[in-house]
């Protein structure tokens, strides 16, 4: 005989509904589609983490154990005297025994100096492509099909054909080794943010301003004081593309700021592994610097990272 207790169902009043009872979760069929996705998936996540993985488990290494445990997955012996290395904390005796060159890069000023030029480019640029973004979306003006596809033609030039003519004007307005001619060429915008800002803006309910131009508000003020404030998200995203692009640029802050005191982070570290015998590069300092000049950017993409997403469904952009 079975001593179980059956628990009866709360007694329910009468007029009132039953509650339902909670759906099962129902099991997807097997599909192959899904596997390959997902094997997919996986393979590009591997790709992707693998060089940064790699280049942590470099920096973590003693330079004695590089090439004797470079097929380890882990360091045997972790220590984080490369940093130190790279951050300046030690003499060029102390970088020497530690199996460094005897290089030394200022870091910290070239961090700083990266921290302010993609600052720049990435407010003015995102500020100025919502200008230019809202205009071709909301104003009526002559030709503005026609001017906005030739900006979108400008999408297919790729950027070092712009190169020698930027750096020419650059020359001869005298700002070579300069933070202005560092952002003088990214400071306005580009053909892809601009056409981002107008994707978002023709989402925009066309009701909302005409209520603001029906109170006697301009142009002018129905942009800086509604249509900005409701583009958050798409500002948030542009500047961030914006700030990642400008901080791994190499090639123009190369160019224009070969002195030290506007050197980029980037810039630094090829001048640092210059500075390394061709016979025996400093990898670990090499790898301890690059592990550095990324965590800025990760944080963004962490803090931020979702904006990016959400304002790329809302825009339509795949």
């Amino acid at each position: 005989m079975s001593l179980t207790t059956q628990v009866s169902p709360a007694p329910v009043a009468v007029g009132e509904e039953r509650p339902a009872p909670p759906r099962r979760r129902e099991r997807r069929p097997f599909s192959i589609g899904r596997v390959l996705g997902w094997v997919v998936l996986i393979v590009s996540l591997v790709l992707t983490l693998f060089p940064f993985y790699w280049m942590l488990k470099t920096a973590l290494t003693p330079a004695a154990d590089v090439i004797r445990n470079s097929s380890a997955f882990f360091p045997d012996n972790p220590t984080i005297i490369n940093f130190a290395r790279v951050l300046g904390f030690l003499s060029p005796d102390e970088d020497r025994a530690a199996g460094g060159s005897g290089a030394s890069i200022n870091f910290l000023l070239y961090l700083w100096n990266s921290v302010v030029y993609c600052g720049l480019i990435g407010f003015f640029q995102t500020l100025f492509c919502a200008m230019g973004g809202y205009a071709f979306a909301r104003l009526k003006f002559p030709a503005r099909n026609a001017l906005f596809s030739v900006l979108i033609a400008a999408l297919m030039v790729p950027g070092i054909f712009t190169l020698l003519p930027n750096f020419v004007l650059v020359r001869d307005l005298g700002l070579l080794d300069n933070l202005l001619g560092m952002v003088a060429p990214s400071l306005l915008m580009t053909p892809f943010a601009i056409f981002f800002m107008r994707q978002f803006f023709l989402n925009i309910p066309v009701d909302v301003e005409e209520a603001a131009l029906l109170d006697g508000a301009g142009k002018a003020r129905v942009f800086w004081r509604i249509a900005l404030p409701m583009s958050k998200g798409p500002l948030i995203t542009i500047g961030l593309i914006t700030v990642v692009w400008a901080w791994k640029d190499f090639l123009w802050p190369l160019l224009i700021g070969r002195d030290e005191s506007v050197r980029t982070v980037t810039v630094g570290l090829g001048v640092y592994l210059q500075q390394s015998p061709n016979t025996q590069p400093d990898w670990t300092g090499l790898m301890a610097g690059s592990t550095l000049s990324v965590i800025p950017v990760l944080i963004l993409l962490v803090f931020l990272g979702r904006r990016i997403v959400e304002s790329l469904n809302f825009t339509g952009i795949k």
